[in-house]
């Protein structure tokens, strides 16, 4: 299983940690369960996606993943 580092929110994270308890499992299941369903969208057609994966859908094509990379290597010295 791979590592994921997010910058989130402090009050969203604690919502999602109070939720997920309630709900019986992990943040990180939760978080896994929602990239996985976003990482399946090109099979689905845009109108039948849930509202929040619409909201999200195609906000990082101009990302530029080597500047990322470098912003983390440093970061995480």
């Amino acid at each position: 299983m791979s590592k994921l580092t997010l910058s989130v929110d402090p009050k969203v994270v604690s919502r999602a940690k109070r939720y997920a308890k309630r709900q019986g499992v992990s943040v990180s299941a939760m978080v896994e369960t929602y990239l996985a369903a976003v990482a399946d969208v090109p099979n689905r057609r845009t109108q039948d996606l849930p509202p929040i994966l619409r909201s999200v859908r195609g906000i990082l094509k101009k990302a530029d993943v080597k500047e990322y990379k470098k912003y983390l290597t440093s970061k995480y010295k």
